[in-house]
């Protein structure tokens, strides 16, 4: 062999170990600390057109990288993004990717969340997804056709949350779900992050139920966190809990004892599930079982989703804040605030008020 041969076979070598050092993401780390989601506007909205496209823009995701946040969740849900013959809605398609351009201009990260199915909504009784192998498969390509839509994305910039909140009766309903649906995405993304909660609200009292890819490092386990239910949500509509118009505290007791005499006994029934005494302790002790699936597989941990109504008294509003954030980082876990510009945002719907006590507790 010749001295000209060699160095073709010298320099081949080197680009085809050059490429492989740009194909193989694996060493890539899609890294983020404290964020917010971006609700009610590819999720859970009836905006369209103009109106949907002047909720949130370029000057948000500006303002929000501003106050110091780096990454921001956005939920997106199947009726937006598809028409029901799986033909994709262009507009909504446009608007994620102008949102991922302007995470990418002011360099956030993003976390695109499957938020709401047509076969599954977490506040519904009615879950097909989980009795119908059509609409399980319909998921599935949901992800075949978000996961072309994506994948020239930079894998340390956008990561994949498959399924917000799943609501299964049988926890290895969901395991089998996400398994399928990992291996849908990584079929043509081996070192995307995904994004993977437990069953039940991602809650943090089925982290023990929640089957993990055992080789698979890039994987964030997800939880939620709005305990206690009867403080987070007081008032709110959407609840049982809600019902209740007493007096609430925290610390501390919740709902004292004496506030529950004359009230209907299947809304004693609900605030009792939910109230106790708690305190900052009370979020130590919470975020055991995620804290131990994570320290068997050696995977970070992402609280989603964690806010407070403004419907309670504020210095005890903000002392949850206050507690809550200091036990997830204490812990290394990286969080997103629910939300935005929604009930328990940063910002009015409007955009016109900013809740500066707010954001001080949560980034000064």
């Amino acid at each position: 062999m010749n001295a000209k041969s060699l160095m073709f076979i010298f320099a081949l070598t080197g680009l085809i170990f050059s490429f492989g050092s740009v194909c193989n993401k694996s060493d890539t780390k899609f890294v983020i600390h404290r964020g917010t989601n971006i609700s009610h506007w590819l999720s859970q909205s009836d905006r369209r057109g103009a109106e949907r496209k002047s909720f949130f823009g370029k000057a948000d995701v500006e303002f929000l990288a501003g106050l110091g946040f780096d990454h921001l969740r956005l939920p997106v849900d199947e009726e937006q993004l598809w028409d029901k013959a799986g033909n994709r809605e262009t507009e909504a398609f446009e608007l994620l990717s102008s949102a991922l351009d302007w995470c990418a201009e002011y360099k956030l990260k993003a976390v695109v969340d499957l938020h709401i199915l047509r076969s599954h909504h977490f506040n519904k009784a009615e879950k097909p997804l989980w009795t119908q192998p059509e609409a399980r498969e319909r998921f599935f390509d949901c992800w075949r056709d978000l996961s072309a839509f994506l994948r020239d994305r930079p894998v340390d910039m956008v990561a994949y949350e498959l399924m917000n909140e799943p609501v299964a009766d049988d926890p290895e309903d969901w395991n089998r779900l996400i398994e399928k649906a990992i291996q849908v995405v990584r079929e043509n993304e081996p070192y995307r992050v995904l994004v993977i909660g437990s069953n039940r609200w991602q809650s943090v009292d089925t982290f023990d139920k929640l089957r993990v890819p055992a080789n698979d490092k890039n994987i964030l386990l997800s939880f939620h966190l709005y305990t206690p239910l009867v403080f987070t949500h007081y008032r709110a509509g959407w609840t049982k809990v809600g019902e209740y118009t007493g007096p609430v505290n925290y610390p501390g007791v919740i709902i004292e004892d004496k506030e529950l005499k004359g009230l209907p006994e299947d809304l004693v029934k609900e605030i009792s599930y939910h109230n106790g005494n708690f305190n900052r302790d009370s979020f130590e002790k919470l975020i055991q079982k995620p804290l131990a699936l994570a320290a068997e597989y050696n995977l970070p941990l992402y609280c989603g989703e964690w806010g407070c109504l403004p419907t309670v008294p504020e210095q005890g509003r903000m002392q949850w804040y206050r507690d809550v954030r200091s036990v997830l980082e204490e812990h290394g876990i990286t969080w997103a605030t629910w939300d935005y510009k929604g009930g328990f945002g940063i910002r009015s719907r409007d955009g016109k008020d900013i809740y500066q006590n707010l954001i001080d507790v949560l980034l000064r």
